[in-house]
């Protein structure tokens, strides 16, 4: 089983100056993050996509190239990339750019996003959310597998004999997973296109989504799909600190971004017990000691027979010294301990 640790690049909020920390030095410590990343062996680094003030990547391309040039064996992707409201064909020329530099590491989780700003910055209709995505997979996809490309849509110009380059390796197939929160459709969509599977697991019990691997699992197989090529990762909100005094810190970091975001969608202020109860055995919160995390890691291999586990590592902005410190055990303890459970 992979291990790889995904970011959004979440930055703090200073209450004394009303600003939010500079996206220059959070990019520069995300990629001093990714090279010791490398060093320590995680298998795969995930660069989220927002369009927001709290958050310093909208270009995950950008920043998945420049660790490129830094690094030697972990894959880099993208997590997600909005397909919705991405053009394809860009999205596999920056990719098979990526992949081209990287020499095959080169990764791409499509998915909806959990918010919207990006639609009317890049002059897109809410209205057509669904049918949006559903298109621009199709073409993604085409392009991917073929090298001539004829396709015709509703909501984008034809393409008629066209090819797209830069093509990657692997005969100009990049690796395109899809990334979902947890709706049966885009499961089912996923399974039937035999697209490997990524499951945002954010909240509530890990358990309550083991179903809904299973029917994907079920649906793989009965579209013909070898089940020995089947890939399923879940992502999930993770920290690891040997110092408990640290865990118990970082609540504050993880209430802030969670407040953050729950101010605009409705939900109650965050509180310590559901952070406790996130962080026991049946939560979803991977926060806690190497060997707590490694525990809960391989429970999600047991319950879902998972190929590839991410863990999100950078929510509410932690200090980079307390960030390169959860990589570090994460890389040398926590995988070795998965690795040998």
């Amino acid at each position: 089983m992979e291990l790889g640790i995904g970011m959004f690049g979440d930055l703090a909020f200073d209450q004394s100056t009303g600003k939010y920390r500079d996206a220059g030095v959070k990019l520069h410590e995300i990629l001093e993050q990714v090279k010791f990343m490398d060093e320590v062996g995680i298998d795969v680094f995930a660069m989220g996509e927002h369009h927001r003030p709290d958050y310093a990547v909208s270009s995950p391309e950008m920043v998945l190239a420049a660790a490129a040039s830094i690094t030697k064996n972990i894959k880099l992707a993208s997590g997600v990339t909005v397909l919705s409201s991405s053009e394809p064909v860009k999205v596999y020329e920056d990719f098979s750019t990526l992949d081209l530099i990287s020499n095959g590491r080169a990764e791409i989780f499509v998915g909806r996003g959990s918010f919207i700003e990006s639609f009317p910055l890049y002059g897109y209709s809410l209205n057509d959310y669904e049918e949006l995505f559903d298109e621009k997979l199709d073409l993604l996809l085409k392009i991917n597998s073929e090298e001539n490309v004829t396709w015709s849509g509703k909501l984008r110009a034809p393409m008629k004999d066209q090819t797209v380059y830069p093509r990657a390796k692997n005969d100009g197939k990049l690796s395109i997973w899809r990334a979902v929160g947890g709706t049966p459709q885009s499961v089912l969509s996923a399974a039937q296109l035999g697209m490997p599977l990524v499951v945002a697991i954010i909240g509530g019990m890990p358990i309550q989504f083991k179903n809904l691997i299973e029917f994907y699992k079920q649906e793989y197989q009965k579209a013909g799909h070898d089940r020995s090529k089947m890939q399923i990762a879940i992502h999930s909100h993770t920290f690891v600190s040997d110092d408990q005094n640290v865990v118990d810190g970082y609540f504050h970091n993880y209430k802030s971004q969670m407040d953050r975001i729950g101010a605009s969608r409705g939900w109650a202020p965050y509180t310590k017990m559901q952070y406790d109860g996130g962080r026991s055995k049946d939560g979803a919160l991977f926060i806690g000691s190497p060997a707590e995390v490694a525990d809960k890691i391989a429970y999600m291999k047991e319950l879902f027979g998972i190929t590839r586990f991410i863990g999100h590592m950078d929510i509410g902005d932690p200090a980079h010294d307390i960030m390169m410190k959860s990589i570090e055990l994460f890389g040398k303890e926590v995988k070795p301990l998965v690795q040998n459970l």
